[in-house]
């Protein structure tokens, strides 16, 4: 048995993140696994220079549309596969890493925001849906499953600073919670609240407007996710709200496997 530790974090741009020095905490930290979302950079465009540690992989997925989304997974451990899941991410907007190491199969998920327009709440919808038969079909197949990421929905009125005001913007309306019930419904477990309880004021991101993340005027929508079959080996999670250098910051599991 073996400690794991996976981090995930949406930099809000890799580039910015860099300049800024924020992710070289990473070299101290021993990651086993990191998941950046919404890099908004090509592979080639990631400066060598954002951590010192030179892992044996990493899996980069852009959008097809410049400057936008993107997510990047970083490990040592060898995969045995890994993939864009282009039939979850119909659009090629950089979305997903998904890899699989011994018998789990890991997702580094930067899922799309319903805000802009009811066509992109449409496609978020269906995006979540497509994404939920995706790790049920895998875990029909017998692979432990793990999901981290920006799932731009917080879950019940204890993950966002202000429920009341928010119950009519895409992030906490009800059939994107009701989604989320479902996810916990068939067995996917929330490792943040299963560590933590019913523990409050406890958010993954924060407006750049009005100085809310110095008041705490935040959501959690960054999460990580196991499924039922992990629960035991759950050993820490917790959400690393100290971390600056976005508007989100990372959010980390660790599993003894």
């Amino acid at each position: 048995m073996k400690k794991l530790t996976f981090i995930s974090w949406n930099v809000n741009g890799i580039r910015a993140v860099e300049k800024k020095e924020a992710l070289q905490w990473i070299d101290e930290e021993g990651v086993d696994f990191l998941g950046l979302q919404e890099i908004k950079a090509e592979a080639e465009q990631i400066p060598a220079t954002i951590f010192e540690k030179e892992y044996k992989h990493s899996i980069i997925n852009s959008s097809i549309k410049k400057g936008q989304s993107g997510v990047a997974l970083y490990t040592d451990r060898d995969a045995v596969y890994h993939s864009s899941c282009e039939s979850v991410d119909i659009l090629s907007e950089g979305r997903i890493n998904e890899y699989h190491f011994d018998n789990i199969a890991y997702f580094n998920v930067y899922f799309p925001n319903g805000q802009r327009n009811e066509e992109r709440l449409q496609y978020k919808m269906e995006f979540y849906d497509r994404f939920f038969t995706h790790i049920n079909a895998l875990r029909d197949e017998g692979k432990s499953i793990i999901v981290c990421g920006d799932v731009n929905t917080a879950h019940t009125p204890i993950d966002l600073a202000r429920p009341k005001a928010n119950e009519k913007t895409s992030g906490f309306l009800p059939m994107e919670r009701e989604w989320m019930d479902k996810l916990i419904d068939a067995g996917y477990i929330d490792t943040f609240r299963y560590i933590k309880g019913e523990e409050r004021d406890r958010y993954s991101w924060w407006s750049y407007r009005a100085g809310a993340r110095a008041r705490n005027v935040g959501w959690r929508i960054d999460y990580f996710f196991v499924s039922q079959d992990l629960k035991e080996k759950i050993i820490d999670a917790d959400i690393l709200d100290s971390v600056m250098g976005s508007d989100h910051c990372p959010v980390k599991l660790v599993l003894e496997i």
